[in-house]
């Protein structure tokens, strides 16, 4: 290399692109662009190459076939899409372009930044808890299937629920699945038919479509509604890389309409085969047992005839009439003692019988009323006659007899018995009982000498 081209530090085209690709990989790790698709490619190979572009400049894009095959629409010349990737640089061509790695139509960009925001608070409100998540009915009797009556995700369903399980009674709840207001819709129908109690189970369901197309199923009030449910509920929105808030709402998600109906219901031939099973297992049980039965019979025969059963019986029955003959011997002789003691009691109460008992008790009542009417003769006379002299002794030491001498019995006004004249002042009021009646006196004067 010349010294010239040393001093002017000439880089190769190789080692130029190089440091721009390197520079801008550095400075645009990652970014959205929104355009519109002009001269859009698809080789054998699977990736898909393509412009985007406004109306005033346009960029070159590549999407590789890892990442293209997920993608969910055709894309095609003049279609608004939003496209995430990286800015980089083809160094064999020192093409500037934009490799990307997410492609989506343009309008659901807001709505998915809106559903992923949404989807994050209720999750942190452990609405989606997996714990409070409630086991379907094993046996349903009747399910409420809510979507549109004229979907094909209704004709899917009853399809398979009539194929798998026909006894199952099934009630279409036809409400709108998009648009405005289907949202409020689906949550009243829901909310009606969880307190009814009709319901066993309840599927939320429709067919495919856009974001946009599913939005109503994405309403937060919706998926606050499958929470407050108090029946269970199972969600088969779109298809199966369809996600929507109810499929993280509800007790289980179905991946299409036809995987829903058949998770919620069991397969008829299935449990016809269950039951032939256990039938057969039934019978083969009790046969068993009978055939266990009959030989333990067949044994018990054997045995009884070796027993000699006969013998057995004339051996009891003469043990039986030998202690019959000394039961009743032994009775004789223990009634004996105890009849002769009877007869004795019997004597005995025989002479103390109440009769006699009364016999002598009258007699000896009649010779005491006899003594005791004898009495008053005997007693009275004597006592008559002491009674008499004690009451002339009494009458003799009586004060009334002396009150009918003439005498009198002074008292003062508190009825004390007066026999001094000291004791009584000048002017007292006195009262003298006499034999008949008494006196009211007052003391002129007094003499306290003895008379």
């Amino acid at each position: 290399m010349s010294s010239l081209a040393r001093e002017r530090q000439v880089l190769r085209p190789s080692q130029l692109n190089a440091l721009a690709r390197d520079l801008l990989e550095g400075s645009f790790p990652q970014v959205w662009v929104e355009g519109e698709i002009s001269n859009f490619s698809r080789p054998a190979s699977g990736h898909c190459y393509f412009t985007l572009k406004d109306e005033r400049a346009q960029v070159r894009c590549a999407l590789f076939r890892s990442n293209a095959i997920r993608l969910r629409f055709q894309p095609r010349d003049g279609m608004q899409v939003l496209a995430r990737g990286r800015l980089t640089l083809y160094e064999a061509r020192g093409d500037y372009q934009l490799v990307l790695d997410h492609l989506e139509e343009a309008g659901e960009g807001a709505l998915r930044r809106a559903f992923e925001e949404l989807k994050a608070r209720l999750a942190a409100e452990g609405l989606f808890d997996q714990a409070r998540k409630r086991p379907l009915p094993a046996m349903p009797r009747r399910l409420g299937v809510l979507t549109s009556p004229r979907g094909a995700a209704v004709h899917d369903v009853m399809t398979v629920l009539g194929r798998r399980f026909p006894l199952l009674e099934v009630d279409v709840l036809p409400v709108p699945v998009q648009g405005e207001g289907a949202a409020a819709e689906i949550r009243a129908m829901l909310e009606k038919a969880g307190r009814s109690g009709r319901y066993d189970v309840l599927l939320l369901t429709r067919g495919g479509g856009s974001l946009e197309d599913l939005w109503a199923f994405n309403d937060e009030a919706l998926a606050r509604a499958i929470v407050a449910c108090p029946v269970p509920v199972v969600s088969a929105v779109g298809h199966e890389v369809d996600v929507s808030l109810t499929d993280f709402a509800a007790d289980l998600r179905a991946p299409t309409p036809s995987a829903a109906a058949e998770l919620l219901v069991p397969e008829a031939g299935a449990l016809s085969r269950r039951l032939r099973q256990a039938r057969d297992s039934l019978h083969e049980r009790l046969r068993r047992q009978l055939a266990n039965a009959a030989q333990r019979g067949d044994q018990a025969w054997l045995r009884l005839r070796a027993a000699r059963p006969q013998l057995r019986l004339e051996r009891g029955r003469h043990r039986l009439e030998d202690l019959r003959h000394r039961l009743a011997a032994g009775a004789r002789l223990a009634l004996q003692p105890r009849q002769e003691r009877l007869a004795r009691l019997l004597r005995r109460l025989d002479q103390g019988h109440p009769q006699r008992r009364l016999e002598l008790l009258r007699q000896r009542l009649l010779r005491a009323g006899g003594r005791l009417d004898a009495l008053p003769a005997r007693l009275l006379p004597p006592r008559r006659l002491r009674l008499e002299g004690l009451g002339r002794a009494l009458a003799g030491v009586s004060p009334l007899a002396t009150l009918k001498r003439g005498y009198a019995i002074l008292q003062d006004e508190h009825g004390r018995v007066l026999t001094d004249a000291a004791r009584t002042d000048t002017h007292a009021r006195l009262t003298a009982r006499l034999a008949r009646g008494t006196l009211r006196l007052r003391v002129e004067g007094k003499d306290s000498e003895a008379d």
